[in-house]
């Protein structure tokens, strides 16, 4: 399935996903470990989105986003098969810091809002020097791009 995206408010930006058998345990359930690698499938394709590739930020100017903290709430399981939009909101950004509130819903037509909501959490990453993994401002070009979104 090709990365669809649904930008809703400047923000904010969803994708899609498919959860497929490697996703899950034996109990067809997703790993709960799977969940982030789906928030940071969101967060790389709304990097693209907002037109900075990362392999380009790693060459120059020598930067990459890592994970400084992670807060997660599992409310529902994902299952085998199931059809889900993985979202984010940026939150708040600062000289070297993005900070990110993320979900992962599964539609339901049977319920007000027409979504599941399934898993929650709020992710702050750090712009370092990718040479000496050392905290570094975000670029100005980026920066400014970024502030735009807020």
């Amino acid at each position: 399935m090709a990365p669809m995206k649904h930008q809703q408010k400047p923000n904010a930006f969803t994708i899609p996903v498919r959860i497929y058998y490697e996703d899950t345990d034996a109990g067809g359930v997703v790993y709960y470990a799977n969940y982030l690698k789906f928030f940071e499938r969101c967060r790389t394709e709304w990097l693209r989105d907002i037109g900075h590739d990362q392999a380009d930020l790693l060459r120059d100017p020598g930067i990459a986003f890592v994970v400084r903290t992670v807060n997660v709430e599992y409310l529902k399981p994902a299952r085998l098969d199931d059809q889900l939009m993985v979202g984010l909101e940026v939150e708040k950004i600062t000289r070297a810091q993005i900070f990110f509130r993320q979900h992962i819903r599964r539609a339901n037509p049977a319920v007000e809002s027409g979504w599941d909501e399934l898993v929650t959490g709020t992710i702050q990453i750090v712009c370092v020097n990718s040479a000496l993994m050392k905290t570094t401002s975000i670029p100005p070009l980026l920066r400014t791009r970024l502030e735009t979104l807020q």
